[in-house]
């Protein structure tokens, strides 16, 4: 079971963000993909991670059901990508074991982690490709 790597399991093609871009895109990109982790990218290096989670901190949010949620986005125009993602984000290399990535994202609390060849962006790995990975395992 030990020996398939991140790059076995990550997710290459990155829905990504500049730190410029306005939250508006980010919540149609959050919406669109149903994502909840979008890495912010600049020249293909990694500058911050933002995170669904961001996005509700700065609007006033309410679930309609499961599927959908209503955001009134009247804060967007004081924020850009910028000031709310994170910005010193971890990442892992696609060479990593995926059993050594789950007790980092464990250890951590990790929900998504770029996934990164000195700094440069070559996917991401979240916690459901982790678990789809232990299931067909």
């Amino acid at each position: 079971m030990g020996t398939k790597k991140v790059l076995d399991i990550m997710t290459q093609q990155v829905v990504t963000l500049n730190a410029k871009d306005d939250l508006v895109k980010a919540e149609a990109l959050f919406k669109k993909y149903k994502i909840q982790h979008i890495p912010v990218v600049e020249n293909k290096q990694i500058v911050g991670m933002l995170s669904w989670n961001d996005l509700l901190r700065v609007s006033f949010a309410d679930a309609v059901n499961e599927d959908q949620m209503v955001i009134d986005n009247d804060m967007y125009g004081f924020f850009d990508v910028e000031k709310i993602m994170t910005s010193k984000v971890k990442t892992i290399s696609a060479d990593m074991y995926v059993p050594d990535a789950a007790r980092l994202f464990v250890k951590e609390k990790f929900h998504a982690l770029p996934v990164a060849e000195e700094q440069e962006l070559v996917g991401i790995l979240t916690t459901t490709d982790i678990i789809q990975y232990f299931l067909e395992n």
